[in-house]
């Protein structure tokens, strides 16, 4: 027996147009691509988003790849040469501050932060946006509570005067990243609270609807 060809065979769900164009479009929201990012803010609120989306998005791509090269650098280093790098355990936890709170945002800003939507999918589109303004409204203020927390911290550490052993550079500078990054997570729920009050449809973020429709620059396209 020879095996089936792709034309010898009975149509299946694979070749279901509208199963082919729906997982397209699932792909198209599974990849980022931060070249293309449109705010959904008008105004100087969409030109400050952009650019802080661009700001994030080079910072964690520059914390990622410092992390890597610090890593094998040090680890050339035990093995190879037989001394490690003194300051190598210093520099990524200053990096690992850097992209947990900068990624904060920028998951917040793609729509991409864990959620329980079991009981706001059952909920009718009305019912279902008016838990999303809520959820994403308590969610800014508690952000923007520890924000402030953060900043009194980093404040505290600031007059101290402490440094990294190894560095020698003030405590202060590495987690100074903390309030930056409650802030800018609690500002972007704050916004898509706003997003969801001014627009009829309901949004994840500024630029993500929620469910399984294209984005909207796709989907206006």
């Amino acid at each position: 027996m020879t095996p089936e060809t792709k034309g010898d065979r009975p149509p299946g769900p694979a070749d279901d147009p509208d199963i082919l164009a729906a997982a397209e479009a699932t792909q198209a929201q599974d990849d980022i691509d931060d070249a293309l990012y449109e705010s959904g803010l008008p105004g100087i609120l969409g030109v400050a988003d952009r650019a802080i989306a661009r700001l994030e998005a080079v910072a964690l791509a520059i914390g990622v790849l410092a992390m890597a090269f610090n890593t094998v650098a040090n680890v050339v280093g035990r093995f190879v040469f037989g001394r490690s790098l003194y300051f190598a355990e210093e520099v990524n936890q200053a990096l690992i501050v850097l992209v947990t709170f900068a990624g904060m945002s920028y998951a917040a800003r793609h729509g991409r932060h864990i959620r329980m939507s079991a009981i706001t999918d059952a909920l009718p589109p009305k019912a279902r946006k008016a838990m999303l303004v809520a959820i994403s409204a308590l969610t800014a203020v508690l952000l923007l509570v520890l924000a402030w927390f953060a900043l009194s911290y980093v404040m505290s550490q600031a007059g101290r005067g402490r440094v990294l052993p190894a560095l020698r550079i003030p405590q202060w500078w590495i987690i100074v990243w903390v309030p930056a990054g409650f802030f800018l997570t609690g500002l972007q729920y704050a916004l898509t609270a706003l997003k969801n009050l001014r627009d009829p449809d309901i949004w994840l973020s500024t630029a993500v609807r929620d469910g399984y429709d294209l984005p909207q620059k796709d989907a206006d396209a």
